[in-house]
């Protein structure tokens, strides 16, 4: 697959972008195997835009490491400086996994309140929670965050 094609500004705001990046994957002295391409292949896809150290003082093997990984992998070759390779690829879309039996808003649950005394029917109470609660073990619904309230109405008081 041919590596992707960017204009010069589009290779300039992703240098800028990666400027303060940290290196995500480190090329040893195995060179790149296919366990390196996998784990630069899974960064780009997590991250987009990476950067790669290469520990190989041979520039012309960096190089053709470089352009090897731009064509093999889909990505765009950005910037290569020193021992550092930067390569960037669009991240694929998310598929977001919904459960189809939950639904936003309101949860309604059906809460049993056993008796002090053993021999009635426990009471069968339907609670509504929200999506800032939550219902504890005891069948309290409670705020998952408690409400803020301002500095100056906390000084009043």
């Amino acid at each position: 697959m041919p590596s992707i094609q960017l204009t010069p500004a589009q290779r300039k705001d992703h240098r800028a972008d990666a400027h303060h990046l940290d290196p995500v994957v480190m090329v040893g002295g195995d060179g790149l195997t296919d366990a390196v391409k996998k784990e630069i292949h899974l960064a780009l896809n997590a991250h987009g835009l990476i950067k790669v150290r290469v520990f190989s003082d041979d520039r012309p093997a960096r190089e053709a490491m470089f352009q090897t990984l731009a064509d093999e992998l889909n990505a765009a070759p950005i910037q290569h400086i020193g021992k550092l390779l930067v390569l960037w690829r669009p991240m694929p879309a998310k598929v977001k996994a919904e459960d189809e039996d939950r639904m936003p808003g309101p949860r309604d649950f059906k809460v049993l309140k056993y008796s002090k005394r053993g021999g009635q029917r426990p009471e069968v109470k339907t609670l509504r929670v929200l999506g800032n609660q939550r219902l504890t073990a005891g069948g309290q619904v409670k705020r998952s965050k408690p409400k803020q309230t301002s500095v100056k109405k906390r000084s009043q008081t």
